[in-house]
Formats: C-alpha cells, sequence, structure tokens
C-alpha cells in the first residue's frame, strides 16, 4: 500500500489516506483479503497521530472497502463491483451537490462556467 500524504495541501490527512487507499482497491492494486499496515505502523510510517490513521480506516471500513478485525488486524474487504460502483457515483454526486451549492449561493458562476469548469478538471 502506497500512501502520500501532506500537511499543507488543504485537505484533512485522514482523507487523503481514505482518497488513497479507495484508489488503490478500485483500481484493484490492493487485492481482497490483502492486509493493511497496522494502525500504529502507518502512523509511524507517515509521521502523523494514531487518532488519524484510526479516523481513516473507520472511515474505509464504513464504506465498506476494508474489514477490521480485532487482533487481527484490517484487510481488503471482497468487493461486489455494481456496489462498488454505486458508492463511487454517490460520493461523486455528494461532492457535485456541494459544489453547486456553493456556487449557487455566491451568484459568482453560472450553470454553463460550471460546467466548463468541470469540463476542465476531467481533463486535467
Amino acid at each position: 500500500m502506497r500512501v502520500i500524504v501532506s500537511a499543507v495541501s488543504g485537505v484533512p490527512l485522514y482523507e487523503q489516506i481514505v482518497e488513497q487507499v479507495r484508489q488503490q482497491i478500485m483500481a484493484g492494486e490492493l487485492a481482497a483479503g490483502t492486509a493493511l499496515p497496522s494502525l500504529r505502523v502507518l502512523a509511524s510510517e507517515l509521521r502523523i497521530s494514531l487518532i488519524t490513521t484510526t479516523r481513516a480506516y473507520n472511515d474505509l471500513a464504513a464504506e465498506g472497502l476494508i474489514v477490521n478485525v480485532p487482533g487481527k488486524g484490517s484487510f481488503v474487504a471482497q468487493l461486489d463491483p455494481d456496489e462498488a460502483r454505486r458508492g463511487a457515483l454517490e460520493r461523486a454526486r455528494e461532492g457535485l451537490r456541494q459544489v453547486v451549492a456553493r456556487t449557487r449561493h455566491t451568484g459568482l458562476v453560472s450553470l454553463d462556467e460550471l460546467t466548463e469548469m468541470i469540463a476542465e478538471e476531467w481533463e486535467r
């Protein structure tokens, strides 16, 4: 498992971990049953708090991406591809809801401008 975090990115550290592990699981880089580093090992390697790694693993478990087994560790869950796709689409939709709400309330961005911004981001 590869995880790189940045304290200056503006994104909470636990969210950076969740996103990177999620991407590796969805891309098949981390197969079902793969053992993840222990919370303490990951915290030590990334030089972050144990609370941060615990939050990340708990969020991944809540999404059904990993399974935390008391006394054994954390493992990549067996995923149903359709369910994983639905979850990814729902996360994307929720992100879009937040963007639309922020831009709509400011009145600074039209729907056409927002659509153009999304297209630009898609191409990156």
